[in-house]
């Protein structure tokens, strides 16, 4: 693994096409949902020590460093981190990360279906009714502090305006 690089996790422009392609042709709701303070949710597989932080400095101890359990904002590894937290919570509710773009996660069990977009903190989520929207929605919130957004009308800084000729993007 090299420590230089920084993972950031980005859904392929395409894929979101498709999958709003996919809800539009079936009448699927579309919701957005925003994870708060995402990068604090990642739990370190690596060892990873950190300075003592001013104000937190112990005199006695100058040379102790403060060995980190939990990602936070800046750490290189903060995004792989998180990915690898939200993706296997996802797989724990029955969802399947694609071979194509491992950003879409894909439900499938009897007649239920839901296809979830994940962009770092932003996250498009389709289903196949809004009862089991709801029941994601649900299950993401039990897991993560996350705002529910309601119907998409803004992603990746594309504006989406649902109507009944179809949906409407347009991008500055």
């Amino acid at each position: 693994m090299d420590y230089d690089e920084t993972l950031s996790p980005i859904v392929k422009p395409t894929i979101v096409r498709v999958v709003l392609s996919l809800s539009l042709s079936q009448n699927w709701p579309i919701h957005q949902l925003d994870v708060k303070n995402v990068f604090l949710h990642g739990t370190l597989t690596e060892t990873v020590y950190y300075v003592q932080p001013s104000g937190f400095v112990d005199s006695s101890r100058l040379d102790f460093v403060c060995r980190l359990n939990k990602s936070l904002y800046g750490l290189k590894l903060a995004p792989r981190a998180w990915h690898h937290r939200f993706a296997s919570h996802l797989i724990s509710l029955g969802f399947v990360e694609t071979k194509s773009d491992t950003l879409l996660f894909i439900y499938h069990r009897g007649s239920d279906m839901a296809y979830l977009l994940l962009y770092v903190d932003d996250i498009v989520l389709i289903a196949s009714s809004v009862g089991f929207l709801k029941h994601i929605i649900g299950a993401l919130q039990r897991e993560f502090a996350m705002t529910d957004m309601g119907q998409l009308h803004h992603f990746l800084g594309i504006s989406v305006t649902r109507s009944t000729d179809g949906l409407f993007l347009s991008q500055r």
